[in-house]
């Protein structure tokens, strides 16, 4: 009797769901077909319609089917109860996706589309930041004739740094590397460290990418100096080491450090580290030894271009 009672208690809240919040609950849970059977079901009269569309959109977005999230997110745009940022923001870039390779034509016909439903987005609330984003995106990537301008995407970094700061300045940081702005982007990003300073492995991946490697060292040193478990500094200076070459010591007991932790799901995989560290043994002439390094990166993550080419390199005579 009290095991009956027990279930009945832990079946009570989903008996006051609606069939779109268990599918959701579904969606969350990655019980992708079970979600979508029931959120097929869901009819047209229903108020929960919009939201149904929408996580159809996200399902089909998830698996690839573009033309067919498109349509979902249309759908859902249009319903009753579909004026949500969200919706419009996905929209967006669903049509963003499909530009992506599509030929000059349909680029021609998806590029206000998607400009349209990003600017809903942001009508809709001004603080969606993954809108005003792909804003961006879009004015430094299209052509002027489709309505691409960077004088407009710098509008639109400063118009987030008013609500995220951080992000703000590197958004402007950002838009000043692709006009080779290299001491304008350093100033921003430097600003963006100062309003938060978690976004610092951001300004040492400038660093790095622009072969400032002292200033690299200096930061990711510093960070470990404050707090030696600090393990992104750890995996960023072994990065730092196997890209320039230098204190390739010190980056291998990184790396080795690095993949004896269990990385957070934002930090970086075991799949990079091992293709660092076989770029540091690679540097420091012991082939076997990055020839393992490479297999094992692509054994956890076969889309790693910098690990092909070096097990390529390792591989020869």
């Amino acid at each position: 009797m009290r095991l009956f009672c027990l279930l009945l208690v832990a079946a009570l809240p989903a008996l006051g769901q609606s069939i779109v919040e268990r599918a959701r609950r579904l969606y969350d849970q990655k019980s992708i077909p079970e979600a979508k059977a029931m959120l097929d079901k869901v009819q047209e009269e229903d108020p929960d319609y919009a939201l149904a569309q929408y996580y159809l959109g996200r399902i089909a977005f998830d698996n690839q089917d573009y033309d067919n999230a498109a349509e979902h997110f249309e759908e859902a745009t249009e319903a009753k109860n579909g004026e949500k940022s969200e919706y419009y923001a996905w929209l967006g870039d669903t049509y963003g996706t499909i530009a992506r390779d599509a030929n000059i034509i349909r680029q021609g016909l998806l590029a206000p589309k998607m400009k349209s439903a990003w600017e809903k987005a942001i009508a809709l609330d001004s603080r969606n930041l993954d809108a005003r984003q792909s804003l961006i995106s879009f004015y430094t990537e299209a052509p002027g004739f489709m309505g691409g301008s960077m004088e407009k995407a710098k509008e639109m970094a400063k118009q987030i740094m008013a609500i995220n700061p951080a992000q703000g300045h590197r958004s402007l940081g950002n838009l000043y590397v692709k006009e080779k702005n290299i001491l304008g982007a350093e100033k921003e990003y430097l600003e963006m460290v100062k309003t938060d300073p978690a976004t610092a492995p951001l300004l040492g991946n400038f660093y790095l990418n622009e072969k400032k490697f002292d200033k690299a060292f200096a930061m990711f040193d510093a960070a470990l100096q404050k707090d030696p478990h600090d393990m992104v500094a750890v995996y960023q200076l072994g990065k730092t080491s196997a890209v320039s070459g230098q204190r390739l010591d010190e980056g291998e007991q990184a790396m080795l450090r690095y993949l004896a932790y269990a990385p957070k799901p934002n930090e970086a995989s075991h799949a990079g580290a091992n293709m660092r560290l076989a770029q540091i043994y690679e540097k420091k002439g012991k082939k076997p030894e990055a020839k393992q390094k490479y297999e094992q990166a692509l054994k956890l993550d076969g889309n790693l271009k910098e690990a092909k080419e070096g097990l390529g390199r390792v591989s020869r005579p």
